[in-house]
């Protein structure tokens, strides 16, 4: 099996980014975390082993003030993320790419190919999301706030909402201005590619009826939804983990 390298990248301010790759054929998957994950999840480690038996390229990282790499959490947003990742893929791969982006991870994946997909021959070839949640500071986080929650974050710039997976998540105000500033959903979303939506329809963070909107956006006519019935948000365990690895497959062509 083919063995993993590990490091840690200057974004360009001093900002560092821990990242994990293996080499080997091409394209080169990618694993974009969720809000507030990090690399170590189960879905990077399934996919890292997958392409790691078949001698296939696959990286993972972390966003600033995620899991490994420096930076504090509430001092980002999603268009600094989605930068992170730009970063990364533009200094840590070479040739094409598939983007495989979990929850807030797909979002950036759509930004990341929407933005390249203006450029002649982009590099990004297939796009995989799982439970992908573009624009869920606005659709999902802002209208689930009471009127006093929202005051708090415009007065104070930041709020503390308790979490099922940890400690109480901090929502800052430049977070929901800086989700306003990504969206996807009012508009076509670019790309010619292949681009598979799994999706759990017990999620409840993301509606299962987002991955049906994310495709009626895309301007690519290959897009496929599957929907996990008894499947969460995480879509974590061992049934969840080999459908993720087989779509991989399929998008990679075997």
């Amino acid at each position: 099996m083919t063995r993993e390298e590990t490091g840690r990248l200057d974004r360009g301010d001093g900002t560092h980014l821990a990242w994990a790759r293996l080499p080997g054929r091409g394209p080169t998957t990618v694993f974009l975390t969720g809000f507030r994950s990090d690399m170590e999840g189960s879905k990077a480690l399934a996919l890292r082993d997958a392409c790691a038996a078949e001698g296939r390229a696959f990286l993972r990282f972390d966003y600033s003030g995620h899991g490994a790499s420096d930076g504090a959490f509430e001092a980002g947003c999603v268009g600094e993320w989605a930068e992170d990742a730009a970063t990364a893929l533009e200094r840590l791969t070479e040739g094409p790419l598939v983007l495989v982006g979990s929850s807030m991870g797909g979002w950036i994946s759509l930004l990341l190919a929407r933005r390249w997909a203006r450029l002649p021959g982009s590099r990004i070839r297939a796009l995989l999301g799982i439970a992908a949640a573009p624009d869920f500071t606005r659709k999902l986080m802002w209208p689930s706030f009471t009127e006093a929650q929202r005051e708090t974050i415009l007065r104070e710039g930041v709020l503390h909402v308790e979490s099922p997976y940890g400690p109480p998540v901090p929502i800052t105000r430049r977070l929901i201005e800086d989700g306003a500033r990504n969206l996807l959903l009012d508009g076509p979303i670019a790309f010619d590619g292949p681009v598979r939506l799994l999706q759990g329809m017990r999620d409840n963070e993301v509606p299962w009826e987002m991955a049906a909107e994310i495709a009626g956006h895309l301007t690519t006519q290959d897009v496929r939804v599957t929907l996990v019935k008894d499947g969460d948000h995480r879509l974590a365990r061992q049934q969840d983990l080999a459908l993720i690895v087989a779509t991989l497959r399929e998008l990679l062509g075997g």
